[in-house]
């Protein structure tokens, strides 16, 4: 049984890279299959992909979800905004020097004010005069991951979205996504790799550790997804034909076994807070296509799951070792899960 200090490790400041490359598809590739590790190019994957895979992908829009604002009485606020609960109402971190109280009007942005409605948890909900997309498309701020030191500039307005983003309500982006640009997928699509798409809106809770040794007491946080019967017939269809199910990104692979869960997914939408650790069955991904992430995080466990604790300690050595870029605006893994090796 593993415990929570199993998943950590020594990662040097300098390898969690601060800014994307300027070409998305110049990342490193490393590719683990088994005990094997191979150092490729990210532009590779189009070779180690074969006619009829299928790559599945989260085409959820990152929102400008970061906003500073002024209390009545006068105090200064953070709000991060974590779900859209519908047009005019949203879930959202609120940092103050007080919390603010059911009823209390908070101005954001020097631009509109919104309305402190119930707690729901460690969140307030926040009730908007206006419609909360155009709110916070026109005022807010993209709220980069804790670990970059820099405030959002429009490079990153554009590179922390994925080319095929979509459907906006996260509030990070699906990293694993951000290294395919319009010319790698005309050349995959042309080699006869095919795409289908989920939405799994990412909310802050992906960049939180866990806090307790022991990981059955750890309370996962929430995330809403969508899979379409689209999607669903072309993973029968790969799957049929005896093709590699590849998600591109924890949020995809989350998505698709969290609805996978009956033993064969099913088309629907619902809130997942699925923790995948060492011992799980994958039902539905056989190839796992993913950034390289924090200590003691669920993705650690997650990655460490499909492909191999000790596999996926030995990669993450030989990653720091040979200078890898980490997290974000890092470079990728290719990873194959136990179940196929």
């Amino acid at each position: 049984m593993y415990s929570l200090s199993d998943f950590d490790f020594d990662l040097p400041p300098e390898r969690i890279a601060q800014h994307p490359l300027p070409d998305r598809s110049a990342s490193r590739l490393l590719q683990l299959d088994g005990d094997q590790i191979t150092d490729r190019h990210f532009a590779d994957i189009i070779d180690q992909l074969q006619p009829g895979d299928l790559l599945v992908m989260n085409n959820t829009r990152v929102l400008k979800a970061r906003f500073f604002g002024v209390k009545e009485t006068g105090g200064q606020v953070e709000v991060l905004v974590e779900r859209v609960l519908d047009n005019r109402t949203v879930l959202a971190q609120v940092r103050a020097s007080k919390s603010p109280k059911p009823g209390n009007r908070i101005r954001l942005a020097d631009a509109f004010e919104v309305t402190t409605g119930e707690r729901a948890g460690e969140f307030f909900t926040l009730h908007f005069e206006g419609d909360v997309f155009d709110l916070i498309e026109a005022h807010g701020r993209l709220p980069l991951p804790p670990y970059i030191e820099h405030n959002a500039d429009e490079f990153d307005e554009q590179r922390y979205q994925t080319v095929y983003s979509k459907e906006p309500g996260a509030v990070a982006a699906p990293t694993a996504g951000l290294h395919f640009d319009q010319p790698l997928l005309d050349r995959l699509r042309e080699k006869g790799i095919r795409f289908a798409y989920v939405t799994l809106h990412v909310g802050a809770g992906t960049f939180q550790p866990v806090r307790v040794e022991d990981l059955s007491a750890h309370k996962m946080h929430s995330e809403w997804y969508t899979i379409s019967q689209e999607t669903v017939e072309a993973v029968r269809a790969a799957k049929a034909a005896g093709r590699d199910v590849v998600a591109v990104g924890t949020t995809s692979l989350r998505a698709l076994e969290s609805a996978s869960q009956s033993g064969e997914l099913v088309a629907g939408s619902d809130d997942t807070a699925l923790f995948i650790t060492p011992g799980y069955t994958f039902k539905t991904v056989t190839r796992l296509i993913t950034n390289f992430h924090l200590p003691k995080s669920t993705l650690m466990m997650l990655v460490s799951a499909f492909a191999g604790y000790h596999e996926i300690r030995k990669a993450y050595q030989h990653a720091i070792a040979n200078e890898y870029r980490f997290f974000s605006y890092g470079d990728a893994m290719l990873l194959t899960t136990r179940s196929r090796q």
